[in-house]
C-alpha cells in the first residue's frame, strides 16, 4: 500500500519506444487490478481531481500519465486516436502490467475504446466519461458555443473549465470552483505546461475520430468488456446523445446520466460517482 495521495505521489519516468513518459502511481496494490487513466484534450497529470482519485486509491492502484509529447513526456504528439492508443499500450507494457481496468475521460475515452479493440486481453473493465463513438453526433468539430469559450479571455487559464466542464447554473458553477481549488492543490513536483504542438495534434485526432463514415458504430460490437458510460445532462463538448449511442451499441454497457451538469459531471458529483465506480469495478453493479 502506497502512503501517497494524488497530491504527493512523485512523478516518475519510464522509457517507451525511446521516449521518456511521465507518470504517477499510488494507492493499494494487490487484490484489485490497477486502474489506468486517460486524460482529456490538453490535460496533464495535474488536471485529475483528487476527490475522485484519492477515494478510489484506497482500494486499488491508480496510474495516471502524460502520453507521448504531452507536458513532461518526450516525443511528438500523435495526430490520430489510433496512434495515441498504441503509445498508451506501449506505456502499459513498459510498466509490465498484464491486465488493467481503463478510465477514459473525454478524448481519453476514445483512446480507451481503441485500446479495448487493439488489445482486448489487456483490459477487464472500462469506464468512459464524457465520451462518444466514432462518427458520433457533432464530434468532428466542437460546437460554435465551445469555440467561443476557447477564444474567451480568463483571469486564470484553468477557469475555462468552469464553462466547458460545468453547467451555467449556480449549483454547477459552485461545484466547478471547488473542483478548481482541488486541481490547484498540488504544490510540489507539478507537471509542466503543454507545448504548442499539442492542441493542433489533439484537435486533428478528435476530428478524425468524429468523422462520420458508413457503419461508424460497427466496431462497438467488438468491445465485449463491461463498460460504465457516464455523462452530464447537457454535455457541450461531446454532446450527451453520444453517451446514449455508446450504451445502445456496446454489448455490455450501462449509462449513468447526471442532472444539472456538463462535460465534467464526474467532478461535480464526485462522491456519488466514486460509489458508482466502486460498485462497477467490484462487480456489484
Amino acid at each position: 500500500m502506497s502512503n501517497h495521495t494524488h497530491n504527493t505521489a512523485p512523478t516518475q519516468f519510464v522509457k517507451v519506444n525511446g521516449n521518456k513518459f511521465a507518470y504517477r502511481r499510488f494507492g493499494k496494490t494487490g487484490g484489485h487490478l490497477p486502474l489506468v487513466f486517460f486524460q482529456h484534450f490538453t490535460g496533464t497529470l495535474d488536471n485529475w481531481d483528487p476527490a475522485v482519485l484519492d477515494p478510489l486509491s484506497q482500494e486499488r492502484e491508480i496510474i495516471i500519465f502524460d502520453n507521448k509529447g504531452i507536458a513532461s513526456s518526450e516525443g511528438e504528439p500523435p495526430h490520430t486516436i489510433a496512434e495515441i492508443a498504441r503509445d498508451a499500450e506501449a506505456f502499459i507494457d513498459a510498466l509490465e502490467l498484464k491486465k488493467v481496468d481503463l478510465f477514459g475521460f473525454s478524448m481519453g475515452s476514445f483512446v480507451a475504446q481503441q485500446i479495448a479493440l487493439d488489445r482486448p486481453g489487456l483490459v477487464r473493465k472500462i469506464i468512459l466519461v464524457g465520451s462518444g463513438p466514432r462518427g458520433g453526433e457533432d464530434l468532428e468539430t466542437f460546437l460554435p458555443e465551445v469555440w467561443a469559450l476557447f477564444e474567451k479571455t480568463y483571469a486564470q487559464p484553468d477557469e475555462l473549465l468552469l464553462d466547458t466542464f460545468f453547467a451555467p447554473t449556480e449549483t454547477s458553477q459552485t461545484a466547478g470552483k471547488l473542483f478548481l481549488d482541488r486541481i490547484r492543490s498540488r504544490k510540489e513536483d507539478k507537471d509542466i505546461a503543454i507545448s504548442d504542438k499539442v492542441v493542433p495534434a489533439q484537435l486533428a485526432a478528435i476530428s478524425e475520430w468524429g468523422k462520420k463514415k458508413p457503419d461508424s458504430f460497427e466496431y462497438l460490437a467488438k468491445i465485449t468488456h463491461p463498460v460504465l458510460v457516464v455523462t452530464g445532462k447537457k454535455d457541450i463538448i461531446f454532446p450527451t446523445i453520444n453517451s446514449y449511442l455508446l450504451q445502445q451499441h456496446l454489448p455490455d454497457a450501462q449509462l449513468l446520466l447526471y442532472p444539472d451538469s456538463n462535460h465534467g459531471s464526474q467532478y461535480q458529483f464526485h462522491q456519488h460517482f466514486v460509489v458508482q465506480v466502486r460498485l462497477f469495478l467490484n462487480g456489484n453493479l
